[in-house]
C-alpha cells in the first residue's frame, strides 16, 4: 500500500469543517484527546493540525490501523499519535485523556457496546472532561429527515445490530455514566454534535 492508496472518506472531507467549528470551542482548554474509532484517519489529521494545542491518540480496531497510519506519515504531525488498538468491549484502555471525541460510531456498534462505551468514558475522564459524539439520531423515536430514515433501513439490512440511535436512549447512558449534556449541536447533512461534560 502506497500513497496513492490511502482510504478515504468522502463524508469525513463533507464534514470536518463544521465538526471543527464545534471542537474549537469545546476542546479549547484541553489537553489530550481520545478518538474513538479513527477509520481511515481523516478526521485525526484535519483536527490535529487546526487545534495544534491537543495531542490526538488515534485508536480503531487493529484491521483499520495500516490506512490511520498513512494519513498519520503523510501528515507528520508532533501532535498526532500513532493508533493504538481500541475495542470498547474490552477492558484495556488508554488512561490521561482529559477529552474524548468519535464521529459515526454509536449507529455502527452493537448496542451493548454503546453502553459499555458510554460507561466507560464517564469512568476514565476527569472531572469536567469532555465527550464530543458526531452522528445522525432519532428524537422521540422520530427519524429527523427521510434520508435517515432510509439510512437506517440500510444499516439494519446490512447487520441487524446496526441502526441510529434514539437520544434519549443515549442521554439516559450518559447520565448513569455522570456525563452531563452541555450543548446539542445540529450539524449538515442530518447530523448532530452532542457535546457532554463529566460531572464530579
Amino acid at each position: 500500500m502506497n500513497s496513492q492508496e490511502k482510504p478515504f472518506s468522502q463524508a469525513c472531507e463533507n464534514n470536518k469543517g463544521p465538526i471543527l467549528e464545534v471542537l474549537r470551542h469545546a476542546f479549547d482548554d484541553r489537553r489530550s484527546v481520545l478518538e474513538i474509532g479513527s477509520g481511515t484517519g481523516q478526521h485525526a489529521v484535519y483536527f490535529a493540525a487546526q487545534l495544534s494545542h491537543l495531542e490526538w491518540q488515534t485508536s480503531d480496531l487493529e484491521q483499520n490501523h495500516p490506512g490511520i497510519r498513512l494519513w498519520l506519515d503523510e501528515a507528520g504531525l508532533p501532535n498526532l499519535r500513532p493508533p493504538i488498538a481500541l475495542d470498547v468491549t474490552h477492558p484495556d484502555w488508554p488512561e490521561g485523556f482529559d477529552a474524548v471525541f468519535t464521529a459515526n460510531t454509536t449507529h455502527i456498534m452493537p448496542w451493548s457496546a454503546v453502553e459499555r462505551m458510554i460507561a466507560r468514558i464517564g469512568a476514565e475522564l476527569p472531572t469536567d472532561g469532555v465527550f464530543c459524539q458526531y452522528g445522525p439520531f432519532n428524537y422521540g423515536g422520530r427519524y429527523t429527515s427521510d434520508s435517515n430514515a432510509r439510512f437506517d433501513l440500510w444499516l439494519r439490512q446490512v447487520d441487524p445490530a446496526q441502526g441510529i440511535r434514539d437520544f434519549e436512549a443515549v442521554e439516559a447512558l450518559a447520565l448513569q455514566a455522570g456525563l452531563e449534556l452541555v450543548a446539542d449541536h445540529a450539524l449538515p447533512a442530518n447530523n448532530r454534535l452532542l457535546e457532554w461534560i463529566k460531572r464530579g
